[in-house]
């Protein structure tokens, strides 16, 4: 019996990490890597693609607690094109806070076309009691992208990380 409670806890503690390898190789989920990709020079310009922007509080930052919301909500854009745009943040509180965006790409098959050269969810982002601040992101959609793919949305999910960095 113990060594059956042992693999079924050795299963569950591998599930997470072989999830995250599952999503990357099939591209599901919309997962993108977090990482700066390269600038891409090609643009197809016989196409468009919708870009929508979407911002989401998590439940471990209560409306009160703060803002986050993008500046342009959507964007027509030729596959290949780079976009700059940015996030505001703010904390309403009266503590720092630390916060982590998350992002996700919709549908799940684009998120391997779409590449970040700079995004505020590659790092955690430290907020001064009732400071607010814009939040660079330089993205493209990769001209690879199946042409049956005519929209794209980025969505951001703010989470508070602050008791993770050992504040308070």
């Amino acid at each position: 019996m113990v060594g059956v409670v042992a693999g079924m806890f050795a299963f569950c503690f591998a599930l997470v990490p072989l999830y995250n390898v599952f999503c990357q190789v099939t591209g599901l989920n919309g997962k993108t890597n977090g990482e700066s990709q390269p600038m891409e020079t090609k643009i197809d310009k016989s196409r468009t693609i919708t870009v929508e922007l979407l911002s989401t509080l998590n439940k471990s930052l209560p409306e009160q607690s703060g803002e986050f919301s993008t500046k342009i909500k959507k964007f027509t854009i030729h596959p290949g094109e780079y976009i700059t745009t940015s996030y505001w943040v703010k904390n309403l509180t009266n503590d720092p806070m630390v916060v982590q965006a998350i992002p996700s790409v919709t549908p799940g098959l684009a998120a391997r076309h779409v590449k970040k050269v700079e995004c505020f969810c590659f790092q955690h982002q430290p907020l001064a009691s009732l400071e607010g601040k814009e939040m660079p992101l330089v993205f493209t959609v990769s001209h690879e992208l199946p042409a049956s793919i005519k929209t794209v949305t980025l969505a951001y999910t703010l989470f508070d990380v602050t008791q993770n960095q050992g504040g308070s």
